[in-house]
């Protein structure tokens, strides 16, 4: 969406961009007091159940093409790095676009296979459970005051 002109519209009226802004900071907030005051005494691991690669990345793909924070990242951070003098914007933005896919299809990767190594250890200490809400926690309410109190 970012792609075809929506992030246009935040970029010229400051309004629409404010209300994005401040119900992004709304939802950073709420999301970390419920984590703050969640009650996690054990940290509780279910059991993975396999799943076909192919249905994997299917369902991957939809759960992003469907998330709205997904496009809303795209709104906000993408259009700062388009330069009108440099080509089309849409080409830009579809590069930046395809750029960040191969960045976090990477990333994530990495991330399954360090989870993948730790996960015995997380086993073996089950009361990170404990602290787990209160660190997300704070990190959201953090990065919603900062968000706050960000300029255009």
């Amino acid at each position: 969406m970012a792609t075809f002109g929506l992030s246009a519209v935040l970029m010229t009226s400051a309004l629409a961009f404010s209300i994005v802004k401040y119900a992004g900071v709304i939802y950073l907030i709420v999301l970390g007091i419920r984590a703050l005051f969640e009650k996690n005494d054990d940290l509780h691991l279910p059991a993975a159940q396999p799943v076909d690669p192919r249905r994997a990345f299917r369902q991957a793909i939809w759960a992003e093409m469907l998330n709205p924070k997904t496009a809303l990242f795209f709104l906000a951070f993408l259009p700062q790095f388009v330069h009108p003098g440099h080509g089309s914007a849409v080409a830009q933005f579809a590069t930046l676009g395809l750029i960040f896919v191969v960045m976090s299809a990477a990333y994530t990767s990495l991330l399954a296979l360090a989870a993948g190594q730790i996960s015995p250890w997380i086993r073996r200490h089950r009361r990170i459970g404990q602290w787990q809400g209160r660190v997300v926690g704070t990190i959201y309410i953090a990065l919603g005051i900062r968000l706050a109190f960000q300029a255009r």
